[in-house]
């Protein structure tokens, strides 16, 4: 008999469409917007997420765009926290610091405003999936040349075979699902 933890995190697993070949050919796909759309997938998401974090005393949740938004924003209303958007170059109004990451095929980077984050805030990173790790280590760096202190990272979905959790400096790293 499964707990109720292992019918949640199975729930939730099918409500997740993989789509093949996307966006080029070879990748297995991990669309959220079927979960999105699926009220009580929605909700034992978001709860899912803070389980771990609800006596962490976090300042700030950072969602990494686009997808991290969506859950960042639920996560920083349930723990009492700020929320705190870091976007690819050129989408924020305000001066910002930029952070360059490494992809299989080249480089990125990532930018947060420059006053976004205090000295010893207490930051949760939060995507929707870890794969290689490369964007969250990114966002890690600028939240720490802010001042900020990364007290854990956040995923729906890790992809556990591409050992993305390697990358991260050994901190509290939760996902709801590895697949």
């Amino acid at each position: 008999m499964l707990s109720e933890e292992e019918n949640i995190k199975k729930y939730l697993e099918s409500v997740i469409r993989t789509i093949p070949d996307f966006p080029k050919p070879g990748i297995q796909f991990k669309d959220i917007t079927t979960l999105l759309s699926d009220k009580k997938a929605l909700q034992l998401t978001t709860q899912a997420l803070c389980d771990p974090y609800h006596n962490s005393d976090c300042d700030i949740v950072v969602g990494l765009e686009s997808r991290g938004f969506l859950f960042g924003t639920n996560m920083s209303e349930v723990l009492n926290a700020s929320f705190v958007p870091v976007r690819k170059p050129g989408k924020l109004p305000s001066e910002t610091i930029s952070e360059s990451y490494d992809l299989e095929y080249g480089t990125d980077s990532l930018e947060i405003h420059k006053d976004a984050i205090k000295e010893g805030d207490r930051v949760i990173i939060h995507d929707d999936l870890i794969a290689t790790g490369g964007t969250a280590f990114a966002a890690s760096k600028l939240v720490k040349r802010l001042g900020g202190v990364v007290i854990g990272y956040s995923f729906i979905i890790e992809l556990g075979f591409l050992k993305g959790r390697e990358k991260l400096d050994h901190e509290i790293i939760e996902s709801v699902l590895i697949m």
